[in-house]
């Protein structure tokens, strides 16, 4: 039984800190996975609460297919796919919302990073959905190719598919863009 399993099943049984922890674990993202669907980070937000208050007040039972994390991906997935069918149409989060600069950085290095994390969060947003997810999924979110196929409701095969076409559009869109990078 893995932790994340041991703290839900906590909470199931009475204890509010096993709940807190998970929530506390994976926020930020869970937050970064659904922007990747949304476009939108408030949008994003009011779709990672509702992950969280459905496994808070619903107590949906873990049936241990996949990981925990897997799980909660899934949850919190199928929650965007339905609203987002609902809503139709998305406005796009502002690339600002991402950077933050840090005080004890060399200030020169940290705007070239803060600028390349633009440059990529805005050719991220040229991708198509799954594009997108994809490659959240894996490189943002390290999930495994298995795990990534569970959440996305894909086979493998396809997940390599997708996962090599849209690393290839991502670097069409940042080369056409003049992005310089050491290694993609």
């Amino acid at each position: 039984m893995d932790n994340d399993e041991v703290r839900y099943n906590r909470y199931i049984s009475g204890d509010d800190n096993g709940l807190v922890e998970i929530i506390k674990d994976y926020k930020d993202g869970l937050l970064l996975y659904l922007n990747s669907i949304t476009g939108n980070l408030t949008l994003a937000e009011e779709y990672m609460e509702e992950a969280f208050f459905r496994i808070a007040v619903k107590k949906p039972v873990f049936r241990k297919k996949s990981s925990f994390r897997t799980w909660l991906y899934s949850i919190a997935r199928n929650i965007a796919v339905d609203e987002m069918r609902k809503r139709r149409r998305i406005s796009d989060a502002s690339v600002e919302e991402y950077t933050e600069i840090i005080d004890n950085t060399d200030i020169e290095l940290e705007y070239i990073h803060q600028e390349q994390k633009k440059s990529v969060h805005t050719a991220l947003k040229k991708l198509s959905e799954d594009y997108r997810q994809v490659l959240v999924l894996t490189y943002f979110e390290d999930f495994t190719i298995d795990e990534t196929a569970v959440i996305m409701k894909k086979n493998k095969k396809q997940i390599n598919n997708l996962l090599y076409r849209a690393k290839k559009s991502l670097r069409i869109i940042l080369e056409e863009g003049g992005f310089e990078y050491e290694k993609l």
